[in-house]
Formats: C-alpha cells, structure tokens, sequence
C-alpha cells in the first residue's frame, strides 16, 4: 500500500500563504508602532469610511461645531433671561409708581371728603336748604 503525500501540490496556494504571512506581518508592524493608547494605524479605506473624507477630522469639526452652538445658545439664554430680569425691575418700578399715585390720590380722596362734609355742615348750620 502507498503512503498518501502530505504535501499537496496546488499552484497557487504557495504564494497566497507568503502574501498573508507578508500582511499579517505589516498588521504587526502597525501594532507596534502606534502609542499603547492611541488606536492601530488603519488603512486609508477604513478610517475615510470609504468616502475619501478623514472621520477624525469631520469628528473635530463637529465637536467644535456642537461646542460653537453651545457657547452661542448659553450667550443667547444669558442675554434673554438679562432682558427679562430688566423688564421685571422696570414694571416694579412702575407698579411702585403707581401704587404712590393711589396712594397719594387716596389722601387727596379722603380731604375733599372731609371739605366736603364741613361745607355740608356750614351750610345747614347758616339755614340755607335747598
């Protein structure tokens, strides 16, 4: 009986295992060479998402647009709730205005009264009726 080779001859099968060995070595590579921190080197195709356009870049752009917004919206709330405390303090004022013209309106009220009932006695006390 023969023996079964264990070697299988295909033509290509060769070359094909040096490539992946050549890239598995480049992925290596790119593993050591990047910062314990920071991510692995990717390529071109996966950090552009296939779209030519770098994502951290545009992901920078929009946190800086989302802190632009921001900053602008609290300006924006600062300057309405500043309009609205001056518009409380203004009607204060005229409220207290007008509470001192009430005020004052009131005692001018209760003197004609009392001029009134003095007349009114002067006059039935001299005898003239009406």
């Amino acid at each position: 009986m023969e023996r079964p080779s264990l070697e299988i001859n295909l033509p290509d099968t060769q070359e094909e295992g040096k490539l992946y060995v050549v890239d598995s070595l480049n992925n290596l590579n790119k593993l050591n060479i990047c910062p314990d921190r920071s991510p692995p080197v990717l390529d071109e195709e996966e950090t552009t998402g296939g779209t030519g356009e770098n994502t951290t870049g545009s992901n920078i752009r929009n946190h800086c647009l989302f802190f632009v917004t921001f900053i602008l919206t609290l300006i924006i709330s600062l300057a309405l709730v500043s309009f609205v405390i001056f518009l409380i303090i203004q009607t204060r004022n005229k409220m207290d205005q007008i509470s001192s013209r009430l005020i004052s309106e009131k005692k001018n009220i209760e003197e004609l009264k009392k001029m009134n009932n003095m007349i009114l006695k002067h006059l039935n006390q001299s005898g003239i009726k009406e």
